[in-house]
This record gives structure tokens, sequence and C-alpha cells, in this order.
């Protein structure tokens, strides 16, 4: 068992050791300069080997960190409630939420792949051996800091030392039933595709997370200990059938596909999005347009994707209004909720950044724009003079505002009626800057990802997504949104300030559209 992990994990270090270097490789400026055999360099190897390492001791306890401290710890302080049993309130409903979505045993990572049907590795041992090393780092990660917010809140130190254990305990219980429904069905779990019913069971049990303590209901110390004993006494029992089980070769043959494997790759580059986006096509003969020029061009694109372009955006348009309504009516039957979602109203105003973030769709409509029309018509040169580029631009700008609107305004509508039906305000203009600021991040993310689109054009010839720096300007983006989520500014303040920085935004853009467009709007080699 020693020697199948000792293995596994030289392949996996190996494996990122390799990962590091090409992501080197693939910065700007650094691609052309550094040559491919700069994998055979010993030096490097060992610098990406000790980086590695870091990352494995940095992962094991910043995430656990940021974990404790930004979903629980600072979560249990906007709300009217007893700390300590919202903090074990949360952390429970938190810790089902991963054991549906994350056991890791289920996990079809590459390092599997290679490491069981690449090389032929002993599954079980493989299988048993690696998820031991996953669960000390989930005990060692989170120990730490489980006793120290969870001493600083009064949470009894019996109770912090254990609910790392809780954790373990919980995955083992879902990889357990795991188990036993691939023995009955034959079916594996693959938790990078959820299917329905588990991503409604997430929703919901996000919502109890955090929706109870607004209306002053949580799990008590007492409550969670009879759950931690249970799962633990349950989860020794699910150990001993995790470790009797034998067919763990035919069960990772079913999930260790390369479809599963390189699921991540193809769902944003190759062939799957092609055959997604391609289903979306309405080929109808009777779609025409009364317009001219670069609107006629792009009107007709439209109405051909309208189910990729639209659906989606009325789908999320719908499922808003449903939850303005249900915060509405809570507000009705439960008078004390008032204040605190009165307080949020005014003060969240940041955390929409993320939100917005979240249901713009602007890489899905990028990706067809490319693939279904740009890929053909950018080996005409008319279609890169700044004229047609920025007339085309424009014409996509309206609609990727028009989709993205539609939440956008249901979202700033529904906030200025939870605010009003919560109390109000004494000034007025909250109203209407909740409104306008939210439709603002909407128009800036149509705007921004537009913009990205087309001054760092990142598809290659065969479609696939080659580009370091859009991928950087992603996952700045990204970062930027999710530290909005930890702002508390007043919603004027906020509001004006977003509304603004849109319009400079948009503004700029236009102009850097027309100016470098042309000799960055092409297709990669």
């Amino acid at each position: 068992m020693l020697e199948s992990f000792i293995i596994s994990f030289r392949l996996k270090n190996t494996y990122m050791a390799n990962s590091i270097i090409y992501s080197i490789k693939g910065l700007p400026v650094l691609n052309k300069i550094l040559p491919n055999r700069l994998y055979k360099s010993g030096g490097l190897k060992v610098f990406a080997n000790i980086v590695s390492i870091l990352w494995e001791i940095v992962n094991t306890f910043l995430g656990k960190f940021l974990y404790v401290l930004l979903m629980l710890f600072l979560m249990t302080t906007l709300y009217d409630t007893n700390q300590a049993d919202t903090f074990l309130h949360i952390f429970t409903f938190l810790t089902l939420i991963g054991a549906i979505s994350n056991t890791y045993m289920f996990n079809p990572t590459k390092d599997k792949y290679y490491a069981i049907i690449l090389m032929n590795m002993d599954a079980g041992k493989y299988a048993i051996s690696n998820y031991a090393y996953s669960m000390l780092k989930v005990v060692v990660g989170f120990l730490p800091f489980t006793i120290l917010f969870g001493l600083g809140i009064d949470v009894p130190l019996w109770l912090c030392i254990l609910m790392p254990f809780f954790v373990v305990a919980v995955k083992i219980c879902a990889i357990f039933y795991d188990i036993w429904k691939y023995k009955r069905t034959g079916i594996v779990t693959n938790e990078n595709s959820l299917d329905k019913l588990r991503w409604a069971l997430i929703a919901l049990l996000l919502a109890l997370a955090y929706g109870l303590p607004v209306v002053h209901v949580t799990l008590t110390r007492t409550i969670f200990a009879i759950l931690l004993a249970a799962c633990l006494l349950f989860g020794i029992y699910s150990l001993t059938q995790i470790l009797a089980f034998k067919d763990y070769k035919k069960l990772y043959k079913k999930l260790l596909t390369p479809d599963n494997v390189y699921m991540v790759k193809k769902a944003t580059s190759t062939e799957t999005v092609k055959k997604n986006i391609a289903k979306s096509i309405e080929y109808d003969g009777s779609f025409t347009s009364n317009k001219e020029g670069f609107a006629y061009f792009h009107e007709l694109f439209v109405k051909r994707h309208r189910k990729l372009l639209t659906k989606s955006a009325e789908k999320q348009s719908f499922f808003l209004i449903a939850v303005v309504a249900l915060v509405l009516m809570i507000v009705h039957f439960v008078p004390e909720s008032k204040e605190p979602l009165n307080y949020i109203t005014l003060t969240f105003l940041p955390y929409f950044v993320f939100i917005m973030y979240m249901l713009n769709r602007g890489t899905t409509i990028t990706q067809a724009m490319f693939m279904n029309c740009d890929h053909s018509m950018l080996t005409y040169r008319i279609y890169r003079t700044p004229q047609v580029l920025l007339g085309v631009f424009k014409e996509r700008l309206k609609t990727m505002i028009s989709i993205n609107l539609m939440p956008a305004s249901i979202i700033g509508l529904g906030l200025a009626l939870i605010l009003y039906a919560t109390g109000g305000t004494d000034n007025p203009l909250n109203y209407l800057v909740l409104f306008i600021s939210i439709n603002a991040m909407s128009i800036f993310f149509s705007v921004h990802y537009l913009v990205m689109y087309y001054l760092l054009q990142p598809y290659t010839v065969s479609t696939e997504l080659k580009s370091g720096t859009y991928k950087a300007a992603q996952l700045l983006t990204y970062l930027v949104c999710y530290v909005m989520i930890y702002l508390r500014l007043p919603t004027i303040q906020f509001g004006i300030a977003t509304i603004v920085f849109c319009v400079a935004y948009t503004a700029i853009s236009l102009v850097l559209v027309y100016r470098y467009a042309p000799k960055t709007f092409k297709i990669r080699l």
C-alpha cells in the first residue's frame, strides 16, 4: 500500500512539475524565448518540483484557512444569532455539500488515469492509499483553524478538535453510498458531472446553511454533537465496507475514460463545445432582417443562435423572479427578518458584483461568435479593417447588453422592492442607485468579455482556447469579483462609483477596439 502511494505521489509530482513548466512557457514573451528542450533541464525540474511540493503544503493549509475564515467565521457576524451555534450550523451544511460534490475518490483526474489505466497500477491500493492521504490533509489542514476561530466564538474545544473528523466521516459515508449504488446499478458517480438531483440538493443545502440563520434558526451545539457521533459511528462501518470492496479496477475503468478525464479541456475548447453550439443553431430559412450592413449580418446570427443566446437569460430571469417573490413572502410572514434584510440591501451591493459576474454569459456568447462566425470570417482581410470591426463590435455589444440586462433588471428592481418592503431608507436615492448600479454591472461585464475577445482573441484554427494572457485576465476578473463579496460599503457611494466606472470603461473600450483590434483580432496558429 505504501509503495503504491509513493509511486503515485511521484507521478503526480512529475505531472505537476511539467504543468508548471508548460505554464511558464505559455506566458506572453516567454513563450517565444524558452525552447521545448526546457522540459529536459535538470535545474528547472528541481525548481518545478519544489514549487509543486510548496503548492501541496499551501493547498493543505491556505485553502482551509480561507474557507473557515470567509465561508464560516465572517459569515457568523452577519446574523443576529449565537455565533457558536451559527458557526456549527453553516459548517454542517457546507460539509454535506462537500460530501455530495467532492469526495476525492470519484474525481476523474489525470494522475488517476495515468496511474491506473496507463501504468496498470493496483486500483484498490492506489484508491485507498491516496484517499487516506487526502483525508489526512483534510484533518491537518482544518484542525488549526477550527480551533483558532472556533475558540474565538466560544465553540467548545472538544468540538473544535472533532470538526475536521466530522468532515472525513461524512465524506466516507458518501463514498460508501456511491460504492453501494455502483454495486446495485453499475453507475459510477462522476464528481465533475453531477446530475440535476445532486445540484438541486446542493442548492437546497446552501439555502439552509445561509438562509435559516436569517430567521434565527440554527443547529445547536447539542444537535451538532449528536450528528457528529452518528456520522462517526456510521463512518467507521462505511470504512470497513470501502476497504472490503474489491472491484476498484472495474469502477475506475468506467470512471477514467478519456472523455471524463479531459472533460474540462473539451468543455472549453474542443469538439464538445462545437457540437453543443451546433445543436442550438436554428436552421430556419424564414429568418430574415430589414436592417442593412453590419446590423443585417449580426441580426441573422442572433436569430439563428436564439436558443444559445437568449434562452438561458430567460431561464435566469424566471428563476430570479421566483427568488424575489420568495424573499418578499418571507418579509411578509416573518417580520423579524425585515431588519437584517434591510441592512443587507443597504450595505451588500459590492456582493452583487460577484453575482452579476456569475450570471453574465459573455464567455459562452463569444465562443459561439468565434466558432460559428469569426472562425470563417477572419480569413477575409476586409473583415479585419477598423470600420468593419468596430461596426460588428457595436452590434454585438448591443446584443450582449440586452441579453444580460434581462436578469440584471429583475435583480435591480427586486432589490429596490425588498428595500421598500423591509422598512425603506431615509434617502430615496438608494432605490434609484440600486436599480441603475446593478444594470451598470451587467453592462460592464458585457463590455469586458467582448473587449477581451477582440483584443486577446484566444482561439486557434482548431477552435482550442490557447492564450495565457486571456486566461490570466479571466482569473484576475474572477479574483476581483470574489474579493468584492467581503466589502461592506454604503449603497449610494459604491453604486455611483460603479456607474461612473462602467461609463468610462465602455468609452475606453470602444477606442481600444478601434485602434488595436485590427492587429489582435485574428486566428491563433
